[in-house]
């Protein structure tokens, strides 16, 4: 079964953001834990985990389908040993709020070397920090994200993904969530069938199916292998419908949250139930 969703608010609080995915007819969702623009929070209430829980459990969101995101202010691979246990503590305290949460993820941006560091620095780094947070937590697998390249960021290509894997030590708390958007702009194509089943095998030899938690839906404004991340609402970017329509009929997306960051929060809900009735529907 596909559970399909998108990234919805959390203001005012966890809890609200389970009743928002309900809005939208959503099956999975995302969400932020805390202000993704703040360094500092609030620690989560009792109140804040047992009806973020309750909500869940009201509207049928498992955790296995929820795939909340970490701020956007954290550098897991900054080369500054200062701020890198700045962007350390944060992606903690995250990690420890999705396991308050009762969650199994935690999404995030692998990091950047701010052009101050090689590539294979950042990785490194990057993984180092990961087996910092996992060996604090329980529970939570930190899923890495692949990126657009843009910038110095890490993470475009599949054999970062790979790398960074490979120096997790307890490679039982790491995933991958692949951004549609994100893989076009790194230059891999997913448009035509031939193209996105080499796209998908790729992945399958280097990384691994096995390590796949979660899928972003967006389509892409920029061109193929243009390393510029911008999103646009299925259908109305590079990729199109077909390749969404694909996707939603793909085998190896089973039991995956499915999640919407497309900037049109209002075409939520009709881009949900669009891909649902491509299930099992070539001819849409």
């Amino acid at each position: 079964m596909k559970w399909i969703g998108a990234h919805v608010s959390s203001a005012g609080g966890v809890e609200n953001a389970p009743l928002n995915a309900a809005l939208i007819k959503a099956t999975a969702f995302a969400f932020f834990t805390k202000n993704q623009k703040q360094w500092q929070s609030k620690p989560l209430s009792a109140v804040n985990i047992d009806k973020f829980k309750q909500n869940c459990r009201q509207h049928d969101l498992l955790p296995g389908h929820i795939l909340p995101h970490d701020s956007y202010l954290i550098n897991l691979g900054h080369p500054d040993a200062d701020k890198l246990q700045m962007s350390r503590h944060a992606f903690l305290v995250e990690m420890q709020r999705c396991q308050q949460l009762g969650l199994l993820y935690l999404n995030f941006h692998p990091g950047s070397s701010l052009g101050l560091t090689s590539e294979e620095k950042c990785l490194e780094t990057v993984a180092d920090s990961i087996n910092y947070s996992i060996s604090r937590t329980a529970g939570v697998n930190a899923v890495i994200e692949n990126t657009a390249g843009q910038g110095n960021c890490v993470g475009y290509s599949f054999n970062h993904l790979k790398r960074i894997i490979d120096l997790v030590e307890n490679k039982t708390r790491i995933g991958i969530c692949l951004d549609t958007c994100h893989l076009f702009a790194a230059g891999y194509d997913l448009r035509s069938l031939k193209d996105y089943e080499r796209t998908m095998n790729e992945f399958d030899h280097i990384v691994g199916f096995s390590y796949l938690k979660g899928l972003h839906l967006n389509d892409a404004r920029a061109e193929l292998g243009s390393r510029i991340d911008r999103h646009a609402s299925l259908g109305e970017g590079k990729l199109g419908w077909s390749t969404f329509r694909r996707i939603v009929n793909d085998y190896r997306f089973e039991e995956l949250p499915l999640i919407l960051e497309t900037p049109a929060p209002e075409k939520w809900e009709k881009e949900i139930s669009m891909l649902y009735s491509m299930i099992h529907n070539t001819d849409i």
